[in-house]
């Protein structure tokens, strides 16, 4: 890793507003070319780790469980996802990302050049510990 100068705390959070909000935008130019509104496509990001109860998908999303309902509903429509009863609780129902939504996930992330082309420039070390560094910050969480 490159030694640089000392980056406090602020700095840090600075840096990753900025990433973050390139990353976002061009994540929206992508999801907006497959004709996708933003939730929509966050939707479908959060759905590519794994089936989602419809409660914790809001909760991940950040939005109200009516919100994500209309949302579904649309990439439903679309064939993007189903919604199956959970084996454990039938009233609870799980969101699950299909073979043309996954596809479709895919597009979008392929779309995405002005990230993919900040990461291609990291070689395969860098990229490594970002990875490291993202999960340590983001993922996981200390034990009490």
């Amino acid at each position: 890793m490159r030694e640089g100068p000392r980056v406090d705390t602020a700095q840090l959070m600075e840096l990753l507003s900025v990433s973050l909000g390139a990353y976002y935008g061009d994540f929206i130019v992508a999801a907006a070319s497959e004709n996708l509104t933003a939730s929509q496509g966050k939707a479908l990001t959060v759905l590519r780790r794994g089936p989602v109860a419809m409660r914790s998908l809001a909760e991940t999303m950040a939005c109200d469980a009516s919100n994500v309902t209309g949302i579904i509903d649309r990439l439903e429509q679309r064939g993007l996802v189903r919604r199956e009863p959970d084996a454990f609780d039938r009233r609870v129902k799980n969101v699950i990302l299909t073979a043309e939504g996954e596809h479709l996930t895919d597009a979008i992330r392929a779309k995405m050049r002005t990230t993919k082309e900040g990461i291609e420039r990291l070689d395969e070390q860098e990229r490594n510990s970002l990875y490291t560094l993202l999960e340590q910050v983001f993922v996981s969480r200390p034990v009490a």
